[in-house]
């Protein structure tokens, strides 16, 4: 992993959703809105069986289409600020537990090595920013959504950052920053991010779509493949320490890493 090419800054882009974090980020989002009653029960029902589906299957231009169009509906009226904090509660409690342990610890490499490390992704920016900051990320780079008179109006303003358009946004921030993209990185687990990965001259697919593997294996590039194993362990050891520390200190530690996000069996 190269360093700061002579005062030249070096950018790591990653794709959040089965990428950085197991599963889809929008369903924890939708969690979040039940708990809060901003939605319904079929709503959360319907999202559970895409999210299911999407962590078997990857993305799929149809079912893309129907959850952005969903995703649209049920933030409409949300005012800024409820979602603001919402989205902080949904990263504790859904999200952070579900990220994969493997590629925080490369985002963290990347930022000792003085890379700046940007959240590339379809993922509505006020939770990506979220993530991103949890993390200690550089920033993150996500689908931005229309304010009228502090909430959201359920129509995007500007790309629904998916595929071509995500390449479009990191080569905006590459000139931005006078970064050299042959000496950046990018990783991602789905075909629609190829674009992406080939601006760059160190793409790194991480549990890729057959698509992906496929267009990795003619291109040469390296494939991480990850084990849900990884995030159980983790948790565990979150509790372990959690628990460690209530004993050193007499009392109850409340973990909100716990709680799964994911379905049983």
């Amino acid at each position: 992993m190269a360093d700061e090419q002579a005062g030249t800054p070096v950018l790591a882009f990653f794709d959040v959703d089965n990428t950085l974090v197991h599963g889809a980020s929008a369903f924890h989002l939708v969690r979040g809105l039940r708990a809060a009653r901003l939605i319904t029960l079929r709503d959360i029902v319907s999202a559970g069986w895409k999210h299911a589906r999407f962590k078997v299957r990857g993305e799929n231009d149809r079912h893309l289409a129907a959850a952005q169009t969903r995703g649209l509906e049920v933030i409409t009226g949300i005012t800024v600020a409820d979602m603001a904090a919402l989205s902080d509660d949904v990263w504790a409690r859904h999200t952070e537990p579900s990220v994969w342990p493997e590629t925080a610890a490369l985002a963290r490499e990347h930022l000792a090595k003085g890379h700046q490390v940007w959240l590339v992704t379809a993922t509505p920016t006020f939770l990506a920013e979220v993530i991103a900051r949890s993390l200690g990320l550089t920033g993150a780079l996500g689908s931005v959504f229309e304010v009228e008179d502090g909430a959201y109006t359920g129509r995007l303003d500007g790309a629904f950052l998916h595929g071509e358009h995500k390449a479009v946004a990191a080569r905006a921030l590459l000139a931005r920053t006078g970064a050299d993209p042959a000496h950046c990185w990018a990783y991602s687990d789905s075909r629609h991010d190829i674009p992406l990965l080939s601006l760059v001259g160190n793409p790194v697919v991480v549990n890729p779509d057959q698509g992906l593997a496929a267009h990795a294996r003619a291109a040469g590039w390296p494939t991480m493949r990850l084990q849900r194993a990884s995030i159980r362990e983790a948790r565990r050891r979150v509790r372990r320490e959690a628990s460690e520390a209530s004993s050193r200190h007499g009392g109850p530690t409340t973990v909100r890493g716990d709680q799964s996000t994911e379905p049983s069996g």
